[in-house]
């Protein structure tokens, strides 16, 4: 969780639809963005999902504990170089603009299918930003496996 200059942390909940501007802008919720100047946030094209990719946003802490679970993988194992390469070529650095706004890249918001309006959906710990037709089919998907995954949490 990123830490907040009060020592809280901030957890990524709830869902929120924004527009994205003609520079590919889009508003972050004020209690998700970084309390302090200068932190970015680290942004992935995500292919996980059977609707489509998503931009996964990461803040540093989640980046860096990606980062180390790479690293912690066999040298022999050929997914790590393929993650490495995925991740390191399909990911940006977004600062934070003053008005709480980050920019997508035009090739991300593409593959993505980002145009006018996103949802951006909290995953506590990272959120990702959703065309709203991809999110649609996700958040069914999700609901008729949901009974599920919540027996985990028994």
């Amino acid at each position: 969780m990123d830490q907040t200059e009060h020592n809280e942390p901030t957890y990524y909940n709830s869902s929120y639809r924004h527009g994205v501007d003609e520079k590919r802008r889009i508003q972050i919720p004020a209690k998700w963005r970084p309390t302090k100047p200068g932190i970015e946030f680290t942004l992935i094209l995500w292919p996980k999902s059977q609707a489509g990719s998503c931009v996964r946003v990461l803040p540093p802490e989640q980046m860096a504990g990606l980062m180390k679970d790479i690293a912690a993988m066999s040298n022999s194992d050929p997914n790590k170089v393929v993650l490495k390469r995925f991740i390191g070529g399909e990911s940006v650095q977004a600062p934070v603009d003053k008005t709480g706004r980050i920019c997508l890249p035009e090739a991300m918001a593409k593959a993505a299918g980002i145009t006018e309006q996103a949802v951006l959906v909290g995953l506590l710990d990272r959120f990702e930003i959703w065309s709203p037709g991809r999110y649609d089919n996700v958040k069914a998907a999700d609901a008729v496996m949901a009974p599920e995954a919540f027996k985990l949490m028994e």
